[in-house]
């Protein structure tokens, strides 16, 4: 299947999603069923984006910030944590699995080198244009404080690839509900045209867009949440059915104790 078919965020950031939104699996039973989706479509996108993590020289700190960040959750470097590289490992195994169910002599080559220089600048000016505001909304939730969000995203951008960067980035803006104008919102379905993404996977209805016309960011309400001297942010438009999408149902502060991050802290 053709990543423009894919109308659903794939990949490492797709898994975030519904890590963040579905209670009822375990981790591994979660990159189970994401690598079964679309008859297992979703496989080959989410084993690259391991992989690249994987044998990238990024140090397994920075995965495990961005693991908590994509779905809101508190990071805590004093909790006993599952490695980062040690959860990727299992995620490519999962996903080759169910790639040789279909193909059973699938070779499992490393991802095709990264090119593109302009859209790797493109995606570091979009993150830098909003780092100040990004990395105060993370760094500063009181209940789901996650830190150096900002630079651990302009490495995988620089060091692993912009496309898995930007859409973390994106994952990221959607968990914490960062307000964005509306010309920041065009420029990021731009991008995601020139990445090859569905619309959907941008516009999957959680990109808070400031209307215009408001007032600039009053102030940083209690519990983190952005208030206007004006309307509140509009959701995007998105398409229905999409799995994960559970509105309403808080990013990280209701898990049920069969729930956990890959990266994260047990629950035993």
């Amino acid at each position: 299947m053709d990543r423009k078919d894919i109308w659903i965020d794939f990949g490492l950031s797709g898994l975030t999603k519904w890590y963040g939104s579905i209670f009822e699996f375990t981790p591994l039973e979660m990159a189970v069923e994401a690598a079964a989706w679309g008859e297992g479509a979703y496989a080959p996108t989410l084993r690259e984006d391991a992989v690249r993590l994987l044998e990238s020289p990024l140090p397994t700190s920075v995965i495990d910030i961005l693991s908590c960040a994509a779905v809101r959750f508190k990071f805590d470097p004093d909790v006993r944590w599952m490695d980062g590289r040690d959860w990727l490992r299992q995620i490519v195994e999962v996903c080759e699995e169910r790639i040789r169910r279909d193909v059973p002599r699938f070779d499992a080559l490393p991802p095709a080198p990264v090119g593109c220089p302009e859209l790797r600048d493109a995606v570091l000016a979009e993150v830098r244009t909003i780092a100040s505001e990004l990395e105060r909304t993370t760094a500063d939730d009181p209940y789901y404080a996650v830190p150096e969000v900002v630079p651990s995203l302009e490495r995988v951008v620089t060091e692993v690839d912009p496309d898995l960067g930007f859409r973390l980035f994106l994952r990221v803006l959607k968990a914490y509900l960062v307000p964005i104008s509306e010309s920041q919102h065009r420029r990021y379905r731009e991008l995601g045209e020139r990445f090859g993404y569905n619309e959907f996977v941008v516009d999957d209805g959680t990109l808070q867009v400031m209307p215009r016309g408001n007032s600039p960011l009053s102030t940083i309400a209690e519990g983190g949440i952005p208030v206007f001297q004006g309307d509140r942010p509009r959701p995007s438009k998105a398409r229905r059915g999409a799995p994960g999408r559970r509105r309403g149902r808080c990013r990280g502060s209701r898990r049920n104790s069969r729930t956990a991050h890959g990266p994260g802290p047990s629950r035993r």
